[in-house]
């Protein structure tokens, strides 16, 4: 059952850009998206620093042409990934304001305040738009506010997540739960569903926002909320799109004017911005205008950008989404004629062609647009934070199941990935799968946890590991229970425990861990799905090997057998020595080579000729 927290609770959606919060109105039964003190509902999730103070939101963004190296966004991108990331690297080049790599390999940016040389960490950074989220809530609500239903996509990692929940803790907000944005955002298209909805009805959420890319398909019936399957990638979005657009720029620049701006900070923010104007402008014009007034070296730059062109340089993007669109409905094992509501949420989610490919894919159905994209998420949160919450009244009482976006295992002999929770599978969850240990009087095992698709463990990323100590002393076979858990943040603890004399341990995987990022999982998809044949020729090696090696094993512990060894001849136990010799060989690592075939012809004519004899030790 799930905890009940007292006083007041928000739902905030920390989002790349932009971020949004919300509150459930119990007299009026509804939501309220809470504007800030500028009187807008978003806030841009930007954070300066100058020499006198700190500025956060609309202010930070404003002033951010005349203060670049110091105005810090995209926090959102860098939180709970590590330095040496791809994608951090390449993130860095397109940033005015310094990162460094700190301790263990974690992102530190560099900014000037009050004339000093201060490093951040993303989540500082994350947790000053936090702040301002929760004081903005409090100057509307009248009151303390300390409760809060965080969202993140879909396919943040646990490492991500563990931040964002560190982040809110500096923030001075005690985090109810970390939701996922596409499910927040399907709780606000369906709140009005429940009543009217016969049946089942099965919604696909496409969520393409600044910084992120998410989709979900969830099943809608009576008042529970499944997730299906999600898929998406947490470094894909608007500010890709804007990307692509200010180097378009630059070149023309360059072109026209024969000079580079690629590397004044001040410039590129002032064209990114106008960038980023007409980029909504060509969401309902066909051609949008760019000017800067004295852009570079007094030199004034106007020009313009049609939708076609911003379709083309930006189509390798928009057909990633469609991509991700398919596996999403293929992991769910759904046909897109069974979707009954694709409904769209993001600001990127507003772009023609976006709209087009999507409406395409799904046979021409017709797009779900009428929630607010910039505002769902934090809609659908601050119903999960009314949920949770003891003293508010009047909520429609609403059941979340959400999945988790990888398969999550221990490896065991043979480098072999088993798997203990699958991919997309319902949590909160918790599977328990029985092991045995390897060898004979095996004093420990270790536990090395894995996600991924693949069938090596080693081709999946290491989570975390930890050893089970003090087994009881006896022959290899001995019952271990291995125990994953996954909690409603979508955070994983792995224990086991030694049956016969009830040893535990465990592991609780945080964001010191080397858990992967988003880009890494979407990578690791993609390479089962074209190692897959690779993948199948290493488990029927590795299956072959551990069949082989438990064979040897039983003919062993037959030879040992008294009353066997007097109704054998010494000719007959010199041949199974032999025998065991010759398979031992062929498992030794000077023999890896062998084929799984080799292997499995070698056991069946070692069964041929010697089962009689291990069928009578048994």
């Amino acid at each position: 059952m799930a905890r009940k927290y007292e006083g007041k609770a928000v739902g905030i959606d920390l989002g790349t850009t932009y971020s949004c919060v919300a509150v459930w109105q119990e007299q009026n039964s509804r939501v309220e998206i809470i504007h800030n003190d500028q009187g807008n509902r978003t806030t841009p999730s930007f954070v300066a620093f100058t020499e006198e103070q700190r500025l956060v939101g609309d202010a930070a963004k404003n002033q951010a042409a005349a203060n670049p190296q110091n105005t810090v966004f995209d926090a959102k991108r860098l939180i709970g990934r590590k330095f040496s990331d791809q994608v951090v690297r390449d993130d860095i080049l397109l940033w005015p304001f310094k990162v460094v790599a700190g301790i263990n390999d974690k992102p530190m940016i560099t900014v000037n305040y009050k004339n000093q040389e201060k490093q951040l960490c993303a989540e500082e950074v994350s947790s000053m738009i936090l702040t301002k989220m929760r004081e903005i809530s409090e100057t509307y609500l009248g009151s303390p506010v300390k409760n809060a239903v965080v969202t993140v996509p879909a396919y943040f990692s646990d490492s991500q997540r563990k931040a964002t929940i560190d982040a809110s803790a500096i923030a001075g907000l005690n985090v109810m739960r970390i939701m996922n944005e596409p499910t927040a955002a399907a709780v606000a298209y369906g709140l009005d569903k429940i009543t009217n909805c016969v049946g089942e009805r099965n919604i696909f959420v496409f969520d393409l926002g600044g910084g992120t890319f998410d989709v979900s398909l969830l099943t809608i019936k009576d008042n529970v909320f499944q997730v299906k399957a999600t898929a998406g990638n947490t470094h894909l979005g608007g500010e890709d799109f804007d990307n692509r657009m200010v180097d378009y720029f630059v070149q023309e620049f360059k072109r026209k004017k024969k000079l580079d701006i690629s590397g004044n900070p001040r410039a590129l923010r002032r064209l990114r911005t106008a960038c980023e104007r007409a980029k909504r402008t060509l969401s309902f014009l066909v051609v949008a205008t760019v000017e800067v007034d004295s852009l570079f070296q007094g030199i004034d730059f106007s020009s313009s950008i049609n939708r076609a062109k911003f379709e083309e340089m930006n189509m390798d993007l928009f057909d990633e989404c469609t991509k991700i669109v398919e596996s999403c409905l293929i992991d769910a094992k759904m046909d897109k004629s069974k979707v009954d509501d694709v409904v769209l949420v993001g600001g990127s989610s507003r772009i023609p062609k976006v709209q087009q490919l999507l409406q395409e894919f799904f046979k021409g159905k017709e797009l779900c647009k009428s929630i607010n994209p910039d505002e769902a998420v934090a809609y659908g949160a601050a119903v999960q934070a009314a949920l949770l919450c003891e003293d508010v009244k009047n909520v429609p009482k609403l059941v979340l199941q959400d999945v988790t976006p990888l398969s999550l295992g221990r490896s065991i002999v043979g480098d072999i990935m088993s798997v203990v929770i699958p991919r997309n599978t319902c949590i909160p969850v918790k599977k328990t799968r029985p092991y045995v240990t390897i060898e004979d009087n095996q004093s420990s095992s270790t536990i090395a946890v894995y996600e991924g698709e693949r069938t090596r463990a080693s081709d999946n990323n290491f989570l975390g590991s930890f050893i089970l100590s003090g087994h009881t002393l006896a022959p290899r076979g001995l019952p271990l229970d291995v125990c994953f858990a996954i909690d409603e943040n979508g955070i994983l603890t792995v224990s086991a425990k030694e049956k016969c004399s009830g040893k535990m341990n465990e592991i609780t995987i945080s964001n010191h861990k080397e858990r992967m990022s988003a880009e890494e999982i979407k990578k690791l998809i993609k390479e089962a799905e074209s190692y897959r044949v690779e993948d199948m020729k290493f488990l029927r090696k590795a299956e072959a090997v551990n069949a082989l090696d438990h064979y040897i094993y039983k003919m062993r512990n037959a030879l040992k057998k008294k009353d066997i060894n007097l109704k054998l001849s010494s000719q007959k136990i010199r041949k199974i020595e032999s025998a065991i010799t010759v398979a031992t060989n062929m498992l030794d690592e000077d023999h890896h080579h062998n084929d799984s075939h080799v292997l499995e012809n070698h056991l069946k004519e070692l069964k041929i000729e010697f089962d009689y004899i291990i069928a009578k030790t048994i």
